[in-house]
């Protein structure tokens, strides 16, 4: 069953080290068969309050291979950089 990582950016506070990051990450994501679902697009309130300033959400084969990924030697450092470089809310949801 298909997984997503569900990620909110709240704020870039370093858009050169933020750049970094959203070039090096997609050959991470690939590499446990993830793949971009969305990618920072156009986003419209349609209800509610909530308003993110930007949205990713990125598929993987099942919940544990995301978890794989997050927690994986490739992502480590590159996590650290977003950490570093940007506020962010990042989630892991099972799909159907």
């Amino acid at each position: 069953m298909a997984a997503y990582i569900i990620g909110e950016l709240l704020e870039v506070t370093d858009p050169a080290g933020f750049e970094e990051y959203r070039r090096r990450v997609p050959e991470t994501i690939a590499r446990y068969g993830g793949k971009f679902v969305a990618r920072q697009g156009a986003i419209e309130r349609l209800d509610g309050q909530w308003q993110p300033k930007g949205l990713t959400i990125i598929e993987f084969p099942s919940f544990a291979q995301a978890k794989r990924w997050y927690d994986s030697d490739e992502y480590r450092e590159l996590k650290a950089l977003r950490l570093r470089t940007a506020r962010t809310n990042l989630v892991l949801a099972d799909g159907l």
